[in-house]
């Protein structure tokens, strides 16, 4: 999941990156509405964390000119003003959630959490395939009931692969899903991911298959171990077969 926080506060947005990157998600930071109007008219995000007072443009401007693009992208919105009135006229011109500040972060987290889930359509939160089990709430990956031990950046990829399985990914998807905005990753570190990936994931059948030249594609099939078929060797052979 790729977010775009905008809060001019320095200090909570160094924290609030911080703390979404660490739990797996892209973030990307600005602070002023300009900034934010024009990363949303140019990138992909899966939500909108946003102050209302931003300087240059102002928060429910930012949220004015999203929804008039007829954005459906679910928006937090932080606001140090905690009125009825100010609820009301966020709410209004088109926010799916809003906090007071202060707040508790694990709260803010789990707002994200639901945001993002409703924005991808309320679907399953748990994706199963073959013995792997994802929990996109929790950020937890199983293979046959046992938790694997996988990096942000992994989380991230198994994600993207997941919700797109039997499709190709590019690498430039992987990297606008995975990268924060502007940040330059190679090639080369992405078949990194998939690297590590792999050594972790790929188990009884579970297989990310490479599409050389074009990306990656986890495949839909996949094909369980099986108890070793009995040698025909010992089989009598039929008249039949004795005359060829």
């Amino acid at each position: 999941m790729r977010i775009l926080l905008a809060e001019d506060d320095s200090v909570l947005a160094d924290g609030l990156t911080r703390s979404l990157r660490q739990s797996g998600y892209a973030t990307d930071c600005v602070n002023d509405g300009e900034a934010a109007d024009t990363a949303l008219t140019t990138q992909d995000f899966d939500l909108l964390i946003l102050d209302l007072g931003l300087p240059k443009l102002s928060g429910p401007e930012v949220l004015r000119r999203l929804r008039a693009r007829n954005s459906r992208l679910p928006v937090l919105i932080l606001t140090a003003a905690d009125s009825v009135e100010q609820r009301v006229k966020g709410l209004d011109l088109g926010a799916d959630d809003y906090m007071a500040k202060p707040f508790a972060l694990s709260e803010l987290e789990a707002r994200v959490r639901a945001l993002t889930r409703r924005g991808a359509g309320g679907g399953p939160t748990v994706i199963k395939h073959g013995p792997l089990t994802y929990d996109q709430v929790g950020r937890i990956a199983y293979i046959h009931e046992q938790m694997l031990d996988l990096s942000a950046r992994e989380l991230g990829l198994l994600e993207v692969l997941l919700q797109r399985t039997g499709r190709l990914v590019s690498k430039e998807q992987l990297v606008d899903h995975l990268c924060e905005w502007g940040e330059e990753v190679s090639n080369n570190a992405i078949e990194v991911y998939v690297h590590r990936l792999r050594k972790k994931i790929e188990v009884d059948g579970v297989r990310i298959a490479t599409v050389r030249g074009l990306g990656y594609c986890l495949e839909k099939f996949f094909v369980p171990a099986t108890a070793p078929a009995t040698s025909s060797a010992t089989t009598t052979p039929t008249a039949s077969t004795e005359q060829k």
